[in-house]
């Protein structure tokens, strides 16, 4: 081997350039924040003086630096100190850079999702290392783990908030199954609320047995309990009778709003796969007529035309005929929302796939701790309830026909 040939080997790796001018740029940025966060409390205590007459609050050099984990890697911070000399307790606390932050949030919020995404425990390391190079060295197995702990305590006390001061107008539920062990398959109960602002969060997620209604039951007391007294106007759900034996038991004035999707896979799944575009079409054109009237219509001619032919399939439909109206009673702008409680079924097939791909991917406090956070960071990009404001008049009682306010209707018959 020449000379050439063993300089080659022991070549370093070239450096990525545009990464680390990244780095230095959000390095000075950050900096230049935090300088601009404590000339800003400088400012504001600018009037406060000792007794002598000399300024109250000066600058008092920094912490010792510390490194911050984030998606550009390892950055280096220098938070500046401040004196109170007036001995009022005054202190500089960077909102940017939090006492005690390790990370930043998006880095926070991956973790789990790569959990949830398969990555086992023992191989965040090396994953992370093609994203955060070899920064990511801090995040051993030992680190995850740790972070777990926390998780699962962050979901217990989760689980224990008080819901005094929550008023949830429609909630969506839905049971969800997964395997946590080869051998343990897990109902996973959930539950998301719409508030009186129209904003969706998560208000439950509890593991149960099955979807009977004893599970249900101890979800919704559970509600109850932690002060959530007032029932909301419409639950939507499929056709679990365990969640609405439930709620007739535990919130009996809450109006049942059958899911759209979930019954149209169940009279599908009753006619040959010939027969069911077909059918599609017209169940299709019950939830998608204009006013409840010719929704029924509807109904009672696609009975008409495939009952005799397939009598399980339309004795599914026919049966739920009311519970699947019940959108039409309230306004317009919201039958998007209430006509299926699918958005919940789109969040958890990610959890679905961890469960898949590890079949051992820990106990059922840790699942729930992992399902927890992945609703969380999902729930930071559920949209606003369409026509929120028209919530108001669904809490006051304000009777609604095909969506319309009825003082409204009669105005224009007028």
């Amino acid at each position: 081997m020449n000379d050439n040939n063993i300089s080659q080997l022991h070549k370093p790796e070239p450096t990525d350039l545009l990464q680390q001018v990244l780095k230095q740029g959000a390095q000075q940025l950050l900096a230049q924040a935090i300088e601009t966060e404590v000339q800003q409390l400088l400012a504001d205590h600018k009037g406060l003086l000792t007794e002598d007459g000399k300024t109250g609050l000066v600058r008092n050099g920094y912490l010792p630096e510390r490194t911050i984990q984030t998606g550009l890697g390892d950055i280096d911070i220098k938070v500046p100190k401040v004196r109170d000399r007036t001995d009022n307790g005054i202190k500089f606390n960077s909102s940017l850079v939090p006492p005690y932050l390790k990370r930043s949030q998006s880095i926070e919020e991956f973790l789990p999702w790569l959990y949830l995404r398969g990555i086992s425990t023992g191989d965040f390391s090396e994953s992370l290392k093609h994203l955060l190079g070899e920064e990511a060295k801090g995040l051993s197995a030992a680190t995850i783990s740790r972070l777990k702990t926390s998780w699962e305590a962050d979901f217990t006390q989760w689980q224990k908030r008080d819901l005094s001061k929550k008023r949830y107008v429609y909630v969506w539920a839905d049971g969800v199954y997964c395997n946590v062990r080869m051998d343990d398959k897990v109902c996973l109960l959930v539950i998301i609320g719409s508030d009186e602002l129209g904003n969706k969060e998560l208000i439950a997620v509890s593991d149960g047995y099955r979807e009977s209604e004893a599970s249900w039951s101890e979800v919704l007391l559970g509600l109850k309990q932690r002060g959530l007294s007032i029932e909301p106007k419409v639950a939507v759900g499929d056709g679990a009778l365990g969640f609405w034996k439930a709620l007739s038991k535990c919130w009996p004035t809450t109006q049942g709003q059958r899911c759209w999707v979930h019954k149209t896979a169940n009279v599908l799944a009753k006619f040959p796969k010939a027969m069911q575009p077909k059918v599609k079409s017209a169940l299709h054109e019950i939830w998608q007529s204009e006013t409840k009237e010719e929704a029924n219509k509807s109904m009672t001619n696609c009975v008409k035309l495939f009952e005799a032919k397939y009598p399980k399939a339309m004795r599914c439909l026919e049966k739920d005929r009311e519970a699947l109206l019940v959108f039409y009673d309230f306004p317009a702008e919201h039958w998007g929302h209430l006509r299926t409680s699918n958005p919940i079924e789109s969040v958890f097939a990610t959890v679905r796939l961890r469960t898949t791909k590890s079949k051992n991917c820990g106990s059922r406090v840790t699942t729930l701790a992992m399902v927890l956070k992945l609703m969380e960071t999902a729930q930071k990009r559920w949209h606003r309830l369409r026509g929120y404001n028209l919530l108001a008049d669904v809490i006051t009682g304000v009777k609604f026909r095909d969506g319309i306010k009825q003082e409204q209707q009669d105005q224009d018959a007028a």
